[in-house]
């Protein structure tokens, strides 16, 4: 199954991102969410996320484009389509990075191919790891609330104090454990993964981005 890499692919979601953010074009927005659509699909993802994910920004598509319709002037209507589809090109941009790739294979690619800090990669990682143990936490909040007859809902910020004060007192446990496997600020780590990545893929996001700008420019599509 071909895939590429993960570095590679966030190289391609800045640069065609960055270009959608300043090109007025529905034709483009439609090939970025396309070509997006189609890598998506060659990796399997989960299709019951992608759903739900099309069906919570349809509003938000909707009252971007009923915005610009209502209170818009000049050509609203191309104006009204052209950042409602924009919405669904960094969506499945965004898709295409985190419903494929794994936040580990993720953050070790871009630590070494991008020269991201340990600090930042090994931080980042941990606070990840945290997320199934803080999810526990709130539960346990929870259950604990209903023991005194107190009721938490999830919108209510008591429940997230209470979580906050347990994370802090864990990021403390978290800073003495990699004290204690010997992390040090600035010092080379051994990589005991290596991320793979082929010279020709390098080409890929350059070609990409340039052909984008070009067509752009060249061919100005509505």
């Amino acid at each position: 199954m071909f895939k590429l890499n993960p570095t590679i692919l966030v190289a391609i979601m800045l640069g065609i991102g960055i270009e959608t953010s300043f090109v007025r074009s529905i034709i483009l927005n439609g090939v970025v969410v396309l070509i997006s659509s189609v890598y998506l699909l060659t990796q399997r993802p989960n299709f019951k996320l992608i759903g739900l994910m099309i069906l919570i920004s349809f509003p938000l598509a909707f009252g971007t484009w009923w915005s610009f319709i209502a209170f818009g002037t000049g050509d609203t209507h191309h104006l009204a389509l052209v950042y409602a589809t924009r919405l669904y090109a960094y969506l499945f941009l965004g898709a295409a990075v985190t419903l494929t790739v794994s936040v580990k294979d993720l953050l070790t690619s871009l630590n070494q191919h991008a020269k991201v800090s340990n600090t930042f990669t090994y931080g980042l990682l941990a606070a990840f790891n945290l997320v199934p143990r803080v999810r526990r936490q709130v539960q346990i909040i929870r259950y604990a609330g209903a023991l005194r007859g107190v009721t938490y809902r999830l919108w209510q910020p008591q429940i997230y104090f209470k979580a906050i004060l347990s994370a802090l007192h864990w990021s403390d446990d978290l800073a003495i454990a990699m004290t204690s496997h010997g992390f040090s600020e600035g010092f080379p780590r051994t990589q005991t993964v290596t991320d793979h990545l082929p010279r020709w893929q390098w080409l890929l996001p350059v070609v990409l981005v340039l052909l984008y700008l070009l067509v752009a420019i060249i061919f100005k599509p509505w």
